[in-house]
C-alpha cells in the first residue's frame, strides 16, 4: 500500500517508524514548516521531518493546505493518508484524494478528549484509563468514524510525559493493525456517540500556578498532567519554582490552603482544601530538577 504520512511532533515518530518497518511504501511525509523550537530560538526540524529525511522520503512543508498543495499530493497517487498529531485540520481537497480515505491516530478513547491535549487532560481530570483510537477523518475535529481502539490504565503517579511515550508506542501498534484491517477489507467502523464527546483544549502557561484551594487529588492530578510542560508552579523561598512531583497527605484540614505546614526529608508539606500536599521534586529558575529535600538544604522556606 502506498501511504502519505502527515505528522509533526515526537508523538508521531513511532507511528511513522512502524509504517517503514511494516514495509509500507511511504510516498511522502508532510510536516509543519520549520520554526524556532528551543530556548535559543534557532530554527530546527520537526522530529517527523528528521525521520523522513533520514529515510530518504520526500518531505513537504506547506504553509497552507490549499488546492495547489492538494494537486501535488494527487500526483503521488497514494492509497491512504495517515495523520498523527499533524496540527491542522485537513480540507475536503485532501480528504477525498486516497481510495482508502484518510486515517487519524488520536491519543484518547474517542469521543472523549477530542482536541489538542488529550494526554494531559485525561490526567488532569483524574481518569483511570485512556488509550489510542484510529478514525476515518472528516472535516470536523476528531469526530470521524472509529476503526479501532486500544485501552491502557493510567498510573497513579504517571506524568503526561510518561503517558505520552507509552501512547506513542501504542499508537504505532494501533496504526499497524488499522492498516492491515483496511488492506484486508475487514474494517467495521462505527459512529462516535456525540453525547459523550469532550474536548481537550491546548495548554497555556497561565494554567501553571497551583490553586491550593483545590483538593489534594486535584492538585496531584494537575501537577502530573502539566509535567513536563508547562509545569505546575508555586512560590517557595519567595521564588517561583516548577513543581514536578507531589504526594498527597492526610485527608484533614491542617491549615489555611497555601500554608507551609512542615518541611523536612519528605519535602515541603502545604495545606490544601482537604488536607495537605507534599512537594517532593521541583526545579528552581536556572537550576536542574532536584528533590525538595535537596532544595531545602539551600534556603529557608516561605510561601506567598
Amino acid at each position: 500500500m502506498r501511504v502519505l504520512f502527515m505528522g509533526t511532533p515526537e508523538f508521531a515518530v513511532k507511528p511513522l517508524e512502524r509504517l517503514y518497518s511494516d514495509g509500507l511504501d511511504v510516498a511522502g511525509v508532510v510536516t509543519q514548516p520549520d520554526k524556532p523550537r528551543d530556548r535559543g530560538m534557532r530554527t530546527s526540524f520537526s522530529p517527523v521531518k528528521a525521520l523522513g529525511l533520514e529515510k530518504g522520503t520526500p518531505v513537504y512543508q506547506p504553509e497552507k493546505l490549499d488546492s495547489s498543495f492538494a494537486g501535488k499530493i494527487r500526483e503521488l497517487r497514494c492509497d491512504l493518508i495517515v495523520v498523527v498529531a499533524f496540527g491542522k485540520l485537513l480540507p475536503d481537497a485532501l480528504l477525498g484524494l486516497p481510495r482508502h480515505r484518510c486515517v487519524n491516530i488520536h491519543a484518547s478513547l474517542l469521543p472523549k478528549y477530542r482536541g489538542a491535549a488529550p494526554i494531559h487532560w485525561a490526567i488532569i481530570k483524574g481518569e483511570k484509563e485512556t488509550g489510542v483510537t484510529s478514525i476515518y477523518m472528516s472535516e470536523r475535529l476528531d469526530d470521524g468514524d472509529v476503526i479501532l481502539s486500544m485501552k491502557t490504565p493510567i498510573g497513579e503517579d504517571e506524568t503526561a510525559g510518561q503517558l505520552h511515550d507509552r501512547l506513542s508506542a501504542m499508537g504505532a501498534d494501533l496504526l499497524s493493525d488499522t492498516v492491515k484491517a483496511i488492506e484486508s477489507g475487514g474494517v467495521q467502523a462505527y459512529r462516535q456517540n456525540e453525547s459523550e464527546a469532550t474536548y481537550a483544549h491546548a495548554l497555556k502557561k497561565e494554567m501553571s500556578p497551583i490553586d491550593w484551594t483545590g483538593s489534594a487529588r486535584e492538585i496531584k492530578c494537575m501537577v502530573r498532567g502539566l509535567n513536563p510542560w508547562p509545569a505546575a508552579t508555586a512560590r517557595v523561598c519567595g521564588s517561583p519554582v516548577k513543581v514536578l512531583s507531589v504526594e498527597t497527605g492526610a485527608a484533614k484540614r491542617a491549615a489555611e490552603p497555601g500554608t507551609v505546614v512542615s518541611t523536612g526529608g519528605n519535602g515541603i508539606e502545604i495545606a490544601c482544601a482537604d488536607g495537605t500536599v507534599t512537594i517532593t521534586e521541583l526545579q528552581a529558575p536556572g537550576r536542574k530538577r532536584m528533590s525538595a529535600a535537596e532544595y531545602l538544604r539551600g534556603c529557608r522556606v516561605c510561601h506567598e
